[in-house]
């Protein structure tokens, strides 16, 4: 399974592991695989503390950072970020404020005592509060790469990565969207197919691979949305990708500090159970199916507001469903891929990374058997 990549990072396999929570990050990486933490949701202060962890608990290995800094969003040339926070505040319709609350209240999910509410809070959606998180992160030497979310990292900020001594990588739907990506320096393109979780074009992953991997030879390719096996890495690999970035997968391990009644609900859905919806983030996100999202779709519902005005209003939602998960299924954030349906059971981290390269080999063993009974014949 060893690729070019495992060489420039020095990693044993090229398996990127997307999570926000800190010990998958660094279960992954000491498996011999690459994590990479979520940072969106976090202050810079909030991320120091989890980065300091990971130092502590990933041994010698790298990992990795992810951000959300998207091509287009409200607000997008105010680099204060007190001042943008408060400017799109004052954005925010309070119609579709009392149209979440009210979504909440008529399913009995209880509020947040008082000053733990994340409504009207601007959090890592942004280029002014995404710039501390880089800085933060890059003070850390074992974090190797810094991923943005959402469209081309800006110049000074791919410049800042690499100034530091460390590579940029760049999430993509589409070949055009990688060209810029390749363009603007980025050092490795992820390209996501529709079927992946959270933000996604509509593109399926065995025809988008090929695709961008042809755009951007040689910058290297990894192969993301509807990764949840070894043989899936094959087909990866086989479609030019240098590895695979998979998040879904990471859900449902032992180490995920998902509450047990929202990873209950993963491990029972199907892969026809999500839908891409703006209603949590204002741009197309694939997550589990839920009132919520069927409350904000419905013909009387006001339109979602663009990122990151959105998450203003659902980031309340966020909260309490976590906090008080048994009681807020029905309209939980809770974003994965269709890959969701191969999530059947509970497994530590170390053994799905295992279980991902035995699959792997068995894959490319069964390739190779079929390759020699053709040449045979």
């Amino acid at each position: 399974m060893r690729t070019p990549i495992c060489d420039d990072l020095g990693i044993e396999f090229p398996i990127f592991a997307f999570t926000h929570c800190r010990d998958v990050v660094a279960a992954v990486s000491r498996a011999g695989g690459f994590g990479v933490l979520g940072a969106v949701g976090f202050t810079p202060e909030q991320l120091e503390v989890e980065l300091a962890w990971i130092d502590e608990h990933v041994g010698d290995h790298p990992y990795g950072v992810d951000i959300v800094i998207p091509g287009k969003y409200e607000g997008m040339d105010d680099m204060d970020p007190e001042h943008l926070a408060q400017t799109l505040r004052d954005m925010v319709p309070e119609e579709h404020l009392a149209f979440a609350r009210k979504l909440l209240s008529d399913r009995g999910v209880p509020e947040l005592p008082e000053g733990e509410s994340n409504e009207l809070q601007l959090l890592g959606w942004t280029e002014a509060t995404a710039l501390p998180q880089v800085q933060t992160a890059l003070a850390h030497p074992k974090v190797a790469l810094i991923a943005n979310a959402l469209g081309t990292p800006p110049v000074d900020v791919i410049e800042l990565i690499h100034d530091a001594g460390r590579k940029v990588a760049a999430l993509c739907g589409s070949p055009h969207q990688a060209l810029k990506h390749k363009e603007a320096g980025v050092d490795l393109v992820i390209a996501q197919g529709g079927e992946g979780g959270g933000h996604t074009g509509e593109v399926g992953s065995i025809v988008l691979w090929p695709q961008i991997a042809a755009a951007i030879a040689p910058t290297p390719m990894l192969a993301a949305g509807g990764v949840g096996s070894g043989q899936q890495i094959a087909a990866a690999l086989a479609l030019g990708a240098q590895g695979v970035w998979a998040g879904s997968l990471w859900l449902t391990v032992e180490e995920a500090d998902l509450p047990p009644a929202q990873k209950k609900q993963l491990l029972d859905a199907s892969s026809r159970d999500t839908v891409r919806s703006k209603s949590f983030t204002g741009k197309p996100c694939r997550m589990i199916k839920t009132e919520w999202t069927e409350a904000w779709s419905a013909a009387d519902a006001p339109d979602p507001l663009p990122m990151p005005l959105q998450y203003m209003v659902s980031g309340d939602c966020v909260a309490r469903s976590h906090r008080y998960a048994d009681k807020a299924l029905s309209v939980m954030f809770n974003p994965v891929g269709q890959v969701v349906g191969q999530l059947d059971h509970v497994e530590k981290t170390s053994a799905v990374v295992q279980r991902l390269v035995e699959e792997y080999l068995e894959a490319v063993d069964r390739l190779d058997t079929l390759t020699a009974a053709a040449a045979g014949a």
